[in-house]
């Protein structure tokens, strides 16, 4: 049954017996509604704790299995891609929507982004970071995928993790309009969906394998 559980979302907690979900959330953008809602189905499921994750997602923990179906349709929210080899994440900050150092619309652009790949499946887990200014808020230095924000558009890296060896990702373009940078995110998640040797190995390390200019060359606008 557990492999099962895992599959729509929600994760065996350290004693082996709880577990834990996280809604989709993007961006961790919520509106009060929806707010009131996670809390009030947490506390009718006893939940232990609620919790604010690295990944802009509430984790509700300390849940019963069986009690897991009825939760996700009292939550009635998108399951959150918290395990699988595919697009965990898409981070980012409020960008010129909310914060005085917003150089570009890192919410907008965030939004986007997470609306085409969130969970889509690739040969890795795979991260994507997008900060309104060079205070790079979403860490997208070590995303996969990362754009920062500058005043004459995006920067462009790629190759980026965290984890026990982690690296930040190489630069692959700069003043980036959104056009221009969504066709490159496009080509470098077309690419890395076609690394079907590289299972479970993380872009960078397949940027390191080939050498970053012939992948600059394979993600290259023709």
């Amino acid at each position: 049954m557990k492999a099962d559980v895992v599959e729509i979302g929600a994760v065996v907690q350290r004693d082996g017996e709880k577990f834990a979900i996280a809604p989709h959330i993007p961006g961790g953008f919520i509106d009060v509604a929806k707010f009131r809602r996670l809390v009030d189905v947490a506390e009718k499921f006893n939940a232990t704790a609620m919790k604010l994750t690295s990944g802009q997602r509430i984790a509700i923990v300390g849940l019963n299995e069986e009690d897991l179906p009825a939760i996700w349709e009292q939550v009635d929210m998108k399951i959150g891609s918290l395990i699988g080899l595919c697009v965990r994440m898409v981070k980012f900050c409020p960008g010129t929507t909310y914060c005085r150092h917003g150089k570009q619309d890192a919410m907008g652009m965030g939004l986007k982004l997470d609306e085409l790949y969130h969970g889509s499946v690739l040969p890795a887990k795979f991260k994507i970071g997008v900060a309104g200014c060079e205070y790079s808020c979403a860490a997208p230095l070590t995303k996969e995928i990362g754009l920062r924000g500058m005043p004459e558009g995006w920067t462009l890296t790629a190759g980026g993790n965290g984890g026990a060896k982690p690296k930040f990702g190489q630069v692959m373009a700069e003043g980036l309009g959104d056009k221009q940078a969504l066709e490159a995110i496009a080509r470098i998640v077309e690419f890395f969906k076609g690394c079907t040797w590289a299972n479970k190995m993380r872009m960078g390390a397949v940027i390191d394998k080939i050498g970053f200019d012939e992948f600059k060359k394979a993600v290259s606008a023709g």
